[in-house]
């Protein structure tokens, strides 16, 4: 046997680690195995003939997709009705998110500049931290289904469940970004008796300012995704008229809108990235 053999003979000599790493292959799909056969996750369900054939005949009539005039200017009337559920939901979201991230980050607490907090500001703290959780933990789903029977159908539903939702996701992110942040230039300002705005603005906003205006046009961005969802508990919008024509099983109207609704994801996403070059 040539010496050239043996690393592929023994591949733990060419890895030291490779015992562990199967092990830890072999654990996690012991741990694996249990939350699939719990979920009863058969994806070989897709490939039996009773339901690929209804699949495969659904997609056929996706071609070619519908360009009627009419029904085009109906889309665009809808995509431009998600974009504004969208941009109204996050703009909302913002007026719930920002002062309570200010509320619960302790590094804006004067109290709390020589040690502990005191019980009041800590409560309030906390009691703020526990409303974003309970914002953030309800799907913006839920909320649309809620105000679906309060309001009505329509965009109002959905923008308001947006902003619930992504207002407890915006405080809890905005809080911890801020309380990650370098803390001397804003505890210095509130010893020298600046106020909590002015040792924001002046203290932490500059240094986190743009982390905070890229994470936030990360989520205008997913809100789109998400008002497109929506529209299908009756929110309005394009996600709305694409139940509808599902519904109908008009496949080449469904075409066109999940291509405008990809184009759409698309134009986002490159709009985000190119404001966070800009924001460098």
């Amino acid at each position: 046997m040539s010496a050239s053999s043996l690393p592929l003979k023994h591949p733990e000599r060419r890895d030291p680690a490779w015992l562990g790493r199967m092990a830890w292959a072999a654990a996690a799909l012991v741990l694996l195995w249990p939350l699939l056969v719990l979920s009863e996750f058969k994806p070989w369900v897709l490939l039996e003939p009773g339901s690929l054939k209804p699949t495969l005949r659904f997609l056929g009539d996706f071609f070619p997709p519908a360009l009627n005039p009419d029904f085009l200017a109906l889309v665009a009337r809808e995509t431009w009705r998600t974009v504004a559920m969208a941009t109204a939901g996050i703009a909302l979201a913002l007026v719930l998110a920002v002062p309570m991230a200010l509320l619960s980050v302790r590094v804006l607490s004067v109290s709390g500049l020589t040690g502990r907090m005191a019980l009041m500001p800590a409560v309030l703290r906390q009691a703020v931290r526990a409303l974003l959780i309970v914002l953030r933990s309800v799907p913006e789903l839920i909320w649309a289904l809620v105000f679906v029977r309060v309001v009505g159908l329509g965009p109002t539903a959905g923008v308001l469940a947006i902003a619930l939702t992504y207002g407890g996701m915006l405080g809890k992110v905005y809080g911890e970004i801020l309380e990650s942040g370098e803390a001397h230039a804003t505890t210095s300002l509130l010893r020298n008796g600046s106020g909590r705005l002015q040792a924001f603005f002046y203290g932490l906003l500059p240094q986190n300012g743009a982390e905070l205006t890229s994470y936030t046009v990360y989520r205008w961005e997913c809100a789109i995704r998400s008002s497109a969802v929506l529209g299908f508990v009756g929110a309005g919008g394009l996600g709305q008229m694409m139940d509808s024509s599902m519904k109908m099983f008009n496949g080449s109207e469904v075409a066109t809108m999940l291509l405008v609704f990809m184009a759409l994801v698309a134009l986002a996403d490159r709009a985000s990235s190119a404001l966070r070059r800009a924001l460098g």
